[in-house]
């Protein structure tokens, strides 16, 4: 029997088959001896075949090659990854400049991952209702520097409801991941997108101005226009994960369309001779941010372990 993983709890996946019953499954003991270094060998996107027992659950006995996934370092296990979802037609991360901050190297390294794993993102800019003119100056700074690299913004605010309705066309009839740190919004918007949906939404603490942990699971919602929307836990950090030092600068558009003036074809940008990312760094043609940025995972790999504060 074929199905769809709309469900991830941790030792249970709902499977979602394609005769239309949802069926409560469990992974078969051959998947723990593959060479699968993932907390999670099954993601919710994920298309399955399962085998039903007689008690109604069901056994996942394989999985169909995945067009593409996102995919971070696990959190309290360094040299295992965690797959946050697969299939997708897009990722929407959504950033809040305050209440809380997200900082461009988190923002950057769920890019460079989606690059790397060939996810299209759109960055969605939440609680605008909020932002004095500092918070929306550096708004405004970001989204001139995103989509001057060729990343899709838009500016939400799901309370008031300013942008929902293009969020809704952007998501009609596409799996979409949404994604970002605990407490930018995300229950919020799902709440208004899916009547009914009537997930719990998180305050922030005033102290540490960061979200606390509504969703525990991950989910994938039916859309009342038609697709998926797939809402997993708030991210505290992004480490990554299966990417080598070489490979790093081509998922940095701009850095890579700049290295091919590099003098050193294996040039990593930091200290070599006639490096041209770091004169156009230098010269303001590539922001300081997205070059810290690259810094921060090349140093990761150096180090092996993954970066909490991130």
């Amino acid at each position: 029997m074929k199905g769809l993983v709309i469900k991830n709890t941790g030792s249970w996946y709902t499977v979602h088959t394609d005769d239309g019953r949802d069926i409560e499954s469990k992974i078969k003991g051959n998947f723990r001896l593959r060479d699968i270094r993932s907390t999670n060998p099954i993601a919710v996107g994920d298309r399955v075949d399962i085998d039903i027992n007689q008690e109604g659950t069901a056994f996942i006995t394989e999985i169909d090659d995945r067009k593409n996934y996102m995919i971070r370092r696990a959190s309290n296990l360094s040299k295992q990854s965690h797959i946050i979802a697969a299939n997708l037609d897009q990722a929407l991360l959504i950033v809040t400049v305050n209440y809380p901050v997200t900082t461009t190297i988190f923002i950057d390294r769920f890019l460079a991952t989606a690059e790397a794993y060939s996810v299209p993102v759109r960055l969605m800019f939440n609680k605008i209702d909020r932002y004095k003119d500092d918070d929306r100056k550096a708004m405004e700074n970001l989204i001139e520097l995103y989509t001057g690299i060729g990343y899709p913004c838009s500016l939400l605010c799901a309370k008031t409801e300013e942008g929902m309705d293009e969020l809704r066309l952007e998501l009609k009839d596409k799996i979409s991941l949404l994604s970002g740190h605990s407490g930018v919004g995300k229950s919020t918007i799902i709440n208004k997108l899916v009547p009914g949906a009537t997930l719990r939404t998180g305050h922030i603490s005033e102290y540490h101005n960061k979200g606390m942990h509504t969703t525990t699971f991950s989910e994938m919602i039916p859309l009342p226009e038609g697709g998926y929307l797939i809402d997993t836990p708030g991210i505290k950090g992004f480490g990554t994960f299966g990417m080598e030092d070489a490979e790093i600068s081509h998922y940095f558009r701009e850095i890579f369309a700049c290295s091919k003036d590099c003098k050193f074809g294996n040039c990593t940008h930091r200290h070599e001779p006639g490096c041209a990312v770091i004169q156009a760094v230098n010269g303001g043609v590539i922001s300081e941010s997205r070059y810290k940025s690259y810094l921060s995972i090349l140093k990761d790999r150096e180090e092996s372990k993954y970066r909490e504060e991130y």
